[in-house]
């Protein structure tokens, strides 16, 4: 026994070097749970360039959408636990998917293991320029008038689009209908065409269309307002209390070495303290949050219960 405890040490002591001074000798993929051109894809792509450029090889991005992030969460949890998968997290998929599904397809504690959060968004919720309303006590009160007639989209049932146009819903005591899309591009192509009336989204993805007229922004659902729409009011000035912002991170595959890990936390760390990535980030009303693995683990465990409060309150589901 004792001779085979040494071998044992002996073989895994290549691998553990190996780990310890982990290089990527290839290109790593990063997988991202929704559409192209919504914000978490934008964000995604920003952070592969940048991480990228530090770990000396591309960093692919590889949009897989669909079910309110859950294909793409279930791909990368699969994934080879090697380090060179990576998934970017967000807040509806690590935490609030835990109540709105049934089952899922995989276990957001078990199955990934948190290299660090990326930003806090700002929701913005706009609504078609046609709309005869220009504030949120004038979107509550046509909505009062035309129970159900009132279509809002997002990136689909569940996502934090979704709980975060719901919420707004119930807090209000109004009835709106709910229109899923792919992703927050789609919802946000539709609202300009006059399709649907209303989302809640990510500021990056409807910022352009806000400024040049194409969408009219009624409130952030942010705690503040965002220095990028200074004029723009919080939802909580008309509804006391109310802030849902969104969150993103980056995880890979749980069982990936620690060393692989920790390389990999402290070159992204240094991209989201760079001027350029947080410039970037910023210029989408974004706030870079960089973070240990240990802290991102112990704010996703945090944040689980806060999402699982704000499904019970919206009355959301996705199954």
């Amino acid at each position: 026994m004792r001779r085979r405890a040494l071998l044992a040490g002996v073989l895994a002591t290549p691998a553990a070097a190996r780990a310890q001074g982990w290089v990527p000798d290839r290109p790593l993929r990063l997988i991202i749970p929704f559409a192209a051109g919504g914000s978490t894809d934008v964000t995604a792509r920003l952070v592969a360039q940048a991480l990228g450029e530090r770990l000396g090889q591309p960093v692919v991005a590889e949009n897989r959408p669909g079910a309110g992030g859950n294909i793409g969460a279930e791909a990368a949890a699969r994934a080879v636990p090697d380090g060179y998968t990576l998934f970017m997290a967000v807040s509806g998929i690590l935490a609030a998917n835990r109540a709105l599904y049934r089952s899922l397809p995989y276990d957001s504690l078990r199955d990934f293991a948190p290299i660090s959060q990326v930003a806090i968004i700002p929701n913005l919720l706009v609504v078609n320029p046609d709309l005869p309303v220009r504030d949120i006590a004038g979107l509550i009160a046509y909505a009062k008038a035309r129970p159900g007639q009132v279509f809002y989209g997002s990136a689909g049932s569940g996502t934090s689009l979704h709980l975060a146009a719901a919420l707004f819903a119930a807090r209000a005591g109004i009835e709106m209908v709910h229109v899923p899309y792919r992703g927050g591009a789609p919802a946000a192509t539709d609202l300009m065409a006059g399709k649907i009336q209303m989302i809640a989204s990510p500021m990056v993805e409807v910022i352009g269309a806000v400024q040049a007229g194409q969408l009219r922004p009624l409130a952030v659902t942010t705690a503040k307002r965002s220095p990028l729409l200074p004029e723009v009011p919080t939802v909580g000035e008309t509804l006391p209390g109310f802030e849902i912002p969104l969150w993103n991170g980056i995880v890979a595959p749980a069982g990936a070495p620690p060393a692989v890990i920790a390389r990999l936390s402290a070159e992204l760390n240094a991209a989201l303290r760079g001027d350029d990535l947080k410039r970037r980030l910023a210029e989408q009303g974004s706030e870079p949050m960089p973070s240990s693995p240990e802290e991102f683990a112990r704010y996703i465990r945090a944040e689980i219960p806060r999402w699982a409060e704000i499904v019970r309150v919206s009355g959301a589901t996705a199954d």
